[in-house]
């Protein structure tokens, strides 16, 4: 029987759906150079075929640079009111896409009032939920049900989630790799420990890599895009660009392949914790190898010694990364590896990592993304204020700061004040 047609397929045969417009209008660029994308596998648009009330976004090759937001409960804090407002929070920020990572509460409820509320794609780890209804159930974690955890994949997608982070790659191969090399923080990523436990306790491969075409069935019935998630990332800059995390990534790209024979969109998720002299290496190595699909880093961070500043650390190899390529950063908060973050913790790590992806567009010459930066200064030189706040990244704190310092509003900052710069120049050269 001949499949249903779906994006993918579309795209192929030249076809220009509405997402494909969307996306194009967004971008700036012409849908033909989104199809052609789409076809290929260079870009992915992130929409459910359930999701009604968002709009399509497009992720990779020649396209403005996204930002993604963590958010969700843990075992030790849960609040759906508190999920929400950091929703709202990460969105008026500027995230393009938010994750639900809800690991405590009732997981189903607090994703579906995501989905329900969000105005942009959502992806989640359904790996969590089926780990968690598992121990709940005073089971271990190698007890978990290969039927359960498809069961919670399809079920996610059927709510309406848009990508799911699936760590196909972490294979028996990749977890011995590690075992033979060794390193300073092993598993960091927590679907990828889960993944190595359940392997252990079971002896047989990852279920996700062993049963990969079944997953493929429902991304594709669904729409969901594919987030090939790097559990063996490093953890420590000791760990970076180790033969793990590489063994993980060739994995990965033979899987990328799979998913464009089935017509499922994929993007790769990368490191993690990684030296400034490896993170251009690190890019080049995913476009390479698997064939420029997306790439979706962590960060990545470039330092292990920043907790409260990590998401200055991450927007340092952030800038860098998307300069270099990459596609898609997950945001990296100030409570980072500390606790759960807060409302606040999510503006701020938006914030930062919307910097990082603006300074990697500009630097990479993306067409139109330094005109935001040319308006800004035109705006200084001419002193005008409410022009400086509309085009800053974030208008309220540039707005607190200057009124808390000159709260009569003169023409001048209380930095120079008469000995402004550009007032003085333009006074001499007039």
């Amino acid at each position: 029987m001949e499949r249903e047609k779906n994006l993918i397929d579309g795209a192929r045969e030249g076809v220009i759906t509405e997402s494909i417009e969307d996306v194009a209008v967004d971008e700036g660029v012409s849908p033909k150079e989104v199809a052609s994308g789409v076809a290929s596998g260079t870009i992915v648009i992130t929409k459910n075929r359930n999701h009604a009330n968002i709009r399509p976004l497009g992720i990779g090759e020649g396209l403005r640079t996204k930002i993604n937001a963590n958010i969700g409960t843990s075992p030790d804090q849960v609040s759906l009111d508190l999920e929400l407002k950091k929703l709202a929070a990460a969105i008026g920020a500027g995230a393009d896409t938010v994750m639900d990572l809800s690991t405590g509460g009732d997981i189903v409820e607090v994703l579906r009032a995501v989905l329900e509320h969000s105005t942009v794609p959502v992806g989640t780890v359904p790996i969590y939920e089926a780990v968690c209804k598992t121990v709940r159930k005073g089971k271990r974690v190698g007890e978990m049900r290969i039927d359960e955890l498809f069961e919670v994949i399809e079920r996610q997608c059927a709510d309406g989630v848009d990508f799911v982070t699936v760590h196909c790659g972490v294979t028996k191969r990749a977890v011995e790799t590690l075992k033979q090399q060794g390193r300073l923080t092993d598993i960091v990523s927590r679907g990828g420990a889960f993944l190595a436990v359940w392997m252990s306790h079971n002896n047989r491969e990852n279920p996700l890599y062993e049963f990969y075409e079944r997953l493929l069935d429902i991304a594709r019935r669904y729409e969901v895009t594919l987030s090939l998630g790097d559990g063996l990332r490093p953890g420590s800059l000791a760990d970076a660009t180790d033969r793990p995390q590489l063994e993980e990534l060739i994995v990965i790209g033979e899987l990328v392949d799979r998913a464009r024979e089935a017509g499922v969109q994929a993007m790769v998720e990368g490191p993690g914790h990684v030296p400034l002299n490896q993170v251009e290496a690190n890019v080049l190595l995913e476009k390479r190898l698997c064939k420029g699909a997306p790439f979706y880093v962590l960060g990545p961070l470039v330092t292990d010694v920043t907790p409260g500043y990590d998401h200055i650390s991450g927007a340092i190899g952030g800038a860098l990364a998307a300069y270099a390529g990459a596609d898609f950063l997950c945001y990296v908060t100030p409570s980072e590896h500390l606790r759960l973050p807060t409302v606040e913790d999510v503006h701020q790590g938006v914030i930062a990592s919307r910097i990082a992806a603006h300074a990697g567009d500009v630097a990479k010459g993306l067409p139109g993304a330094r005109d935001w930066d040319d308006r800004m200064s035109q705006a200084r030189k001419a002193l005008d204020w409410k022009r400086m706040f509309e085009l800053s990244i974030d208008p309220e704190k540039s707005k607190r700061y200057r009124s808390e310092s000159d709260p009569q509003d003169n023409e001048l900052c209380t930095m120079c004040g008469e000995y402004c710069a550009m007032r003085r120049v333009e006074e001499a050269l007039r």
